[in-house]
This record gives C-alpha cells, sequence and structure tokens, in this order.
C-alpha cells in the first residue's frame, strides 16, 4: 500500500469512529430526554438505522441545545448523589465539630477553671477517640 492509501484508510477509520460516538451520543440522549415519548424515541431510533448520517444531522441541528443541557443535567444529578452518598457513609463524623474543637473547647474550659485535669483528660481521650462528648 501506498502511503495515500494508508493515509486515506486512517482518515476513514477516524471518521468511522467519530460517526459512532455521535450515534452513541444521540441514542444516549434521547433514552435521557423524559419530556420525549416513547414514540418518538421509536422513530428517532428507526431513521437512525434506516437513514443514519442524515437522521444524525438533523437530531444535532434541531435538538443540539437540548443535548447540552440534558447532559449538564445529568451531570449535575450525578454529582449530587454522590455528594448525598458520602456524607451518609462519614455521617456523624461531618456533623459534629471536630476532635481538634472539642480538644480546645475543653482547654478553654480546663483554662477557665470550669473542669479539673482529669475531666479535660476524659473531654480529651473522647475527642481522639470519635466519640462526642457525654
Amino acid at each position: 500500500m501506498s502511503f495515500w492509501q494508508w493515509f486515506w484508510l486512517t482518515v476513514q477509520v477516524f471518521l468511522f469512529f467519530s460517526y459512532l460516538v455521535v450515534l452513541i451520543q444521540i441514542v444516549t440522549d434521547l433514552f435521557r430526554d423524559k419530556a420525549l415519548s416513547g414514540l418518538a424515541k421509536a422513530v428517532w431510533v428507526f431513521f437512525l438505522v434506516v437513514v443514519p448520517l442524515l437522521t444524525a444531522l438533523v437530531y444535532l441541528i434541531t435538538r443540539g441545545t437540548g443535548m447540552t443541557q440534558r447532559q449538564l443535567q445529568a451531570q449535575q444529578e450525578a454529582r449530587a448523589t454522590t455528594e448525598d452518598y458520602i456524607r451518609s457513609v462519614t455521617g456523624a463524623q461531618a456533623a459534629g465539630p471536630s476532635p481538634a474543637d472539642q480538644i480546645a473547647t475543653a482547654k478553654s474550659l480546663l483554662d477557665a477553671g470550669a473542669i479539673d485535669a482529669g475531666e479535660f483528660a476524659r473531654l480529651k481521650s473522647a475527642a481522639l477517640a470519635g466519640v462526642g462528648p457525654a
């Protein structure tokens, strides 16, 4: 094979994979869209199979802006779900003051004379163990 044949083959492979990525994005967007009826989704998929290139271009022109908005919304929902999961796993540790804050509060109480050294040691060990003050 000559250089130009290899070059043309490389261009064709690149265009084919680019087209596949676009098709995957379109099908993903179709099923992500909650406002679109099942019949409309079926019609889009049918035309993507029958006249793929033309349908993909029409879809991108007519619904391209909505694709971006739905993608951003899906990313925000995924981020919120992840953050909720992280909060639920960390639970009580994130809800209360940190051990350093608990020790600083206990130290200020010791310096003010409100508690004795034994009580300070007990509060300090409880804070380091991750148990809230009792």
